[in-house]
């Protein structure tokens, strides 16, 4: 409950850094801070944190999609789109990782997978459904459900090496660690290339949801879910990513004042219900995996 009531509150917390600074300098201020924090837990439990070059360039990948671009996409995307819509539409990222993980690792696919995906994408589309109305009077809001979708893949992609990472014996711990380093350094030059302003917006608003994102939101949920996932296993801990969205609907409803339609609700159920259907497949399969492990 704590892995998810923190990620569900950073959608609403990414709009405190919205406004005065560009989110090309918050993002990077936010994983400049998440990294250090990192790296000295690392250091102090002796967590490994030297690779080879070689290893250096997929957690530089892991890092840019992960770290970078995918939060990127998500700040500009929350400029046009309400915060809940962009946590329902990020949800997809448990259907795109099936996907992926069976386009590159080869991984299983049901049926009961791809109706699940459907289930999902519908969802998503009847809760945007009274967005694509409004388009007429604001057009910028295609603009924020583009962003989110990239976002969304850039994601999907940053799970696949990190996937990669661990399967070639890097640990989580020291991947995340490295990956924040080099996303907050891409970050950084994205800002440099692009000319961006590094101001700071010395507001407590901004400060404070700073500090909950980089401390709260990355470090802390972070480790609460690793250990979930340590204690019950995969399958178990995905099901955080079902409640994630659930939370931050209710705040976008509570303090952005969100506008429920019967469509809109209609979509949320959906999208959660395939989101679910998913989940609960994966925590099968990592019953049955645990079971032949024991064995």
């Amino acid at each position: 409950m704590v892995t998810a009531v923190i990620w569900g509150a950073t959608w609403l917390a990414i709009t405190g850094q919205l406004g005065i600074v560009s989110p090309v300098a918050s993002v990077t201020y936010r994983f400049v801070i998440a990294a250090a924090i990192l790296l000295a837990w690392c250091w102090q439990r002796g967590v490994p944190l030297r690779f080879p070059w070689r290893a250096h360039i997929a957690l530089a990948g892991q890092g840019a999609c992960l770290f970078s671009l995918n939060y990127l996409c998500i700040y500009v995307a929350e400029q046009y789109v309400s915060s809940g819509l962009v946590a329902i539409l990020f949800s997809l990222l448990a259907v795109l990782n099936v996907f992926g993980a069976r386009v590159l690792f080869g991984a299983p696919l049901t049926v009961r997978t791809v109706l699940a995906a459907v289930l999902g994408i519908s969802g998503v589309a009847l809760m945007f459904f009274p967005e694509f109305g409004m388009m007429n009077n604001h057009p910028e809001v295609l603009k924020g459900i583009a962003f989110g979708v990239l976002g969304t893949l850039f994601a999907c992609g940053g799970n696949m090496v990190a996937i990669y990472n661990q399967r070639t014996e890097v640990p989580v711990w020291s991947g995340a660690a490295w990956g924040m380093v080099y996303g907050a350094v891409i970050s950084a030059l994205i800002g440099v290339t692009i000319g961006v302003e590094w101001t700071f917006d010395v507001r407590p608003m901004y400060i404070i949801s700073l500090l909950y994102l980089s401390v709260l939101g990355t470090v802390v949920a972070f480790l609460c879910y690793l250990t979930l996932l340590k204690r019950e296993g995969a399958g178990f801990a995905s099901y955080v990513n079902v409640v994630i969205p659930v939370v931050a609907l209710l705040l976008s409803t509570l303090f952005e004042n969100y506008q429920w339609t019967g469509i809109a609700a209609l979509g949320a159920v959906l999208a959660l219900a395939g989101n679910f259907w998913v989940m609960r497949r994966n925590h099968r399969r990592s019953e049955g995996e645990d079971r032949v492990s024991d064995s």
